[in-house]
């Protein structure tokens, strides 16, 4: 069976480092494409699953965009990852990348043109912007579509993708990439890299209200982060577990 890894690359989540150890593994066998919104309950994932057939000499997919159920395509052995970040530093991430940006994006523009409390307020007010209100659940959401409140199904998203790993806990997270594909790809390599990082000493002197502001509307994305902890603190204590059984 063919097994492919599918990265669900979210800003400012360190999805940039992951996807240059795959591009350093697999090389023009890791592919990126971005998706259009879709209306429809199944969001794009019939145009992913087009792409992964569509490519059988890749191993790495990733995009931005993808929206919808987890794809599935027959003969296939799709190996989804996600990074999750704390959500108050992944926005304030965003905000110093954005202001170096050369883009002409909306968030581009903004971050150029204010201080980080004034981008953040900005797109508070702009009901339909996520950016800095539960991003993080937002995305996960919508891998599963239906009644249940966004926390809900982000939290049940988490169990239908491979591998979800923490920014804070990176090395963690491509460990356990590598022994997931270990039986398929037993060669993948990896450094720690940084790339697309915001230099931190860049940043505004942040204010403590603008800190509870970011948590009051950030605390669907804090509870996943901490049930996201909490479930790879199961699971590592149940590998433990087992390991000392088998000895």
């Amino acid at each position: 069976m063919r097994t492919v890894i599918l990265h669900h690359h979210l800003f400012k989540n360190a999805g940039t480092s992951l996807d240059q150890i795959l591009k350093g593994n697999f090389g023009p066998a890791w592919v990126t494409r971005e998706f259009s919104a879709s209306p429809s309950r199944h969001g794009n994932t019939p145009e992913v699953e087009s792409w992964i057939r569509d490519n059988p000499e890749a191993v790495a997919f990733s995009s931005h965009t993808m929206m919808g159920p987890p794809p599935q395509v027959e003969g296939v052995r799709i190996v989804s990852m996600v990074l999750l970040r704390d959500p108050i530093d992944r926005i304030k991430s965003a905000y110093r990348f954005e202001r170096t940006q050369v883009a002409e994006t909306f968030g581009a523009v903004l971050a150029k043109h204010t201080d980080l409390e004034g981008y953040v307020k900005v797109r508070l007010s702009l009901k339909q912007d996520r950016q800095c209100r539960n991003f993080q659940t937002y995305r996960l959401a919508a891998l599963v579509p239906g009644k249940g409140s966004e926390l809900e199904r982000a939290k049940q998203a988490l169990e239908r993708i491979t591998i979800v790993g923490l920014v804070a806990d990176f090395s963690g997270a491509v460990a356990r990439l590598k022994a997931e594909i270990s039986d398929t790809f037993p060669n993948f390599r990896w450094e720690e890299v940084h790339s697309n990082r915001s230099d931190a000493t860049s940043a505004t002197q942040e204010q403590s209200d603008l800190n509870e502001l970011l948590k009051q509307y950030n605390a669907d994305d804090l509870a996943l982060i901490a049930h996201c902890v909490q479930a790879t603190a199961s699971s590592a204590e149940l590998h433990l577990s087992k390991k000392d059984t088998i000895q």
